[in-house]
């Protein structure tokens, strides 16, 4: 469902990822709830294993917060670079990045209506000028947090789970699970595979095609690297393309507050230091 942005292209070239419909466009209504009829047992019973090891659904219910940096990087070199702060209960989002002249770019964007407003170094801009900015936002915003999050998104309504077979990799074996999609979020014909350590019940790689993807592309794998505790929650800083070497995206700033000002969410003013990007 999740490739990268336009506002990343050169990454694009990289990672082999298809640019998102535009986030003007329409996106199909979601179901209301996964629906477990449409899905294999056994791909069920391995997602809800997954959502224990990761802190279980209480506590991801409880994440009300999430601040964190979208970084993509080549052999040392960062070629893309944006953070978001997100209030997940409110629709909020507070979008940081910089453009070409290293102008300063600050979006507050209500996610629900995808209306907002946009500031550059500190100036608000006219409506003209913001929208594709907005749309910016919510399109990395869509990818950035699949990157982040999506074992936290196996049961989503509208994503349907396969049983796909074990796998014995680097003495660990594998549960792989096929995650397919109504047709829902941006990308809907996108397919994803995930590679739960039998042991662990994480997610240790995933691979994907994507919707926009040549015929017979062979799928894009990425491992999962360094899981930890954020808050009540585990979460991966790190994932590295197989097969290219030194390719990564990497999140160097990762939290889960329990507690953000509200002006965070309503003026550009600099973050408080312990959010600073």
């Amino acid at each position: 469902m999740r490739g990268l942005p336009p506002l990343a292209a050169c990454a694009l070239l990289l990672l082999g990822a298809a640019a998102p419909v535009p986030a003007s466009a329409p996106a199909p209504a979601a179901p209301a709830a996964f629906e477990a009829s449409q899905s294999d047992p056994r791909a069920i019973s391995v997602a809800d294993l997954v959502m224990q090891s990761l802190g279980g659904a209480r506590a991801w219910e409880a994440t009300r917060y999430i601040h964190f940096a979208f970084a993509v990087e080549k052999a040392g070199k960062r070629l893309a670079y944006r953070t978001h702060l997100w209030d997940r209960y409110q629709g909020r989002l507070r979008y940081e990045n910089r453009g070409k002249d290293g102008k300063s770019l600050v979006v507050l964007l209500d996610l629900t209506t995808r209306h907002g407003s946009a500031y550059r170094e500190g100036t608000k801009l006219g409506e003209s000028t913001a929208k594709p900015l907005l749309e910016e936002a919510y399109e990395a915003w869509i990818n950035d947090t699949y990157w982040l999050l999506m074992p936290y998104k196996m049961k989503d309504p509208g994503v349907h789970l396969q049983y796909a077979g074990e796998e014995t990799r680097g003495g660990a074996t594998y549960d792989r699970v096929l995650l397919s999609f109504d047709a829902v979020g941006l990308t809907p014909k996108d397919r994803y595979w995930a590679d739960i350590n039998r042991t662990t019940h994480l997610m240790d790689r995933w691979s994907y095609i994507l919707q926009d993807d040549p015929p017979q592309a062979p799928p894009a794998a990425w491992e999962w690297k360094g899981w930890r505790r954020f808050g009540g929650i585990l979460l991966a800083p790190e994932k590295v393309a197989v097969g290219k070497d030194g390719v990564r995206i990497t999140h160097p700033i990762l939290e889960v507050p329990s507690s953000v000002p509200d002006a965070a969410f309503e003026r550009p003013d600099p973050l408080p230091e312990h959010l600073a990007p």
